[in-house]
């Protein structure tokens, strides 16, 4: 991950658990710049530091400044976050792309950072126009206002999301191994032979489509290794026969 993630600046935060909160939601996703404009109940804060849980480090680095200026001075790309039309021509972005520019920025060591602004009113009209864009969170048009932390939360994860190379999907359980060629090819013998056999596939016509078809509907299943063992036996059973299960010989109640 790049080593410069963007500062994450609270403009006249109003209640010291948001701020706790945003800290705890930055430590999440590995941003660690936190600047606070003017707090309502100043700082620091109790009320911050409880929330935190475990974000305590960030709280104590913050800096704090007079004003959003002051605080952005040494940015060299800047987002300013809102919900409402402000009548700027201003590029709007959505977290995910910002994202991706946030990164490019920092592999060339250009500092970015993220305007929030207080819970009730959001930033005011000069402090918008400090940015170099509006980064707009897609939300239920009838409430798409967020509350502090969750928006620092979801910036944060599209931050963290851009550079992660986290398989989407993964196998968490158990010791087997996706099944090879060649253990699928027996199994395929196998069920096709017995296919054969029984005369389900008589049909010599239509034969070659059926078998592709039974062998696309296993390969789109992604067997194990187990698995196909499993089925071999299955099929092995149904072809042989019923056996008879073992005899209870104790009394009974």
């Amino acid at each position: 991950m790049p080593s410069s993630p963007p500062a994450i600046i609270l403009v006249r935060p109003q209640l010291g658990e948001n701020i706790g909160a945003a800290a705890r939601a930055m430590m999440n996703f590995g941003l660690t710049d936190m600047r606070i404009v003017a707090p309502r109940d100043g700082w620091p804060n109790p009320a911050a530091e409880a929330m935190a849980a475990g974000a305590g480090a960030i709280l104590s680095e913050a800096r704090l400044f007079d004003t959003a200026a002051e605080a952005v001075a040494d940015l060299a790309h800047l987002w300013a976050t809102t919900a409402r039309q402000r009548y700027m021509l201003k590029p709007s972005h959505t977290p995910r792309h910002a994202a991706g520019l946030m990164h490019k920025g920092a592999g060339h060591q250009e500092a970015s950072g993220i305007l929030f602004g207080p819970e009730r009113t959001g930033l005011d009209n000069d402090e918008v126009a400090l940015a170099h864009a509006v980064l707009n969170i897609p939300a239920n048009p009838e409430m798409n206002s967020l509350n502090l932390a969750q928006a620092v939360l979801l910036i944060g994860y599209e931050w963290f999301q851009a550079a992660d190379e986290t398989p989407g999907e993964t196998l968490r359980e158990g010791k087997t191994r996706p099944a090879n060629a060649e253990e699928l090819e027996g199994f395929f013998d196998h069920l096709i032979g017995e296919l054969d056999s029984c005369g389900f596939l008589r049909n010599q016509q239509h034969r070659p489509i059926m078998v592709r078809n039974i062998r696309n509907m296993f390969l789109r299943a992604g067997l194990f290794e187990q698995e196909v063992r499993t089925l071999r036996g299955i099929v092995s059973c149904l072809v042989n026969g019923r056996r008879p299960l073992p005899r209870d010989d104790g009394d009974g109640a």
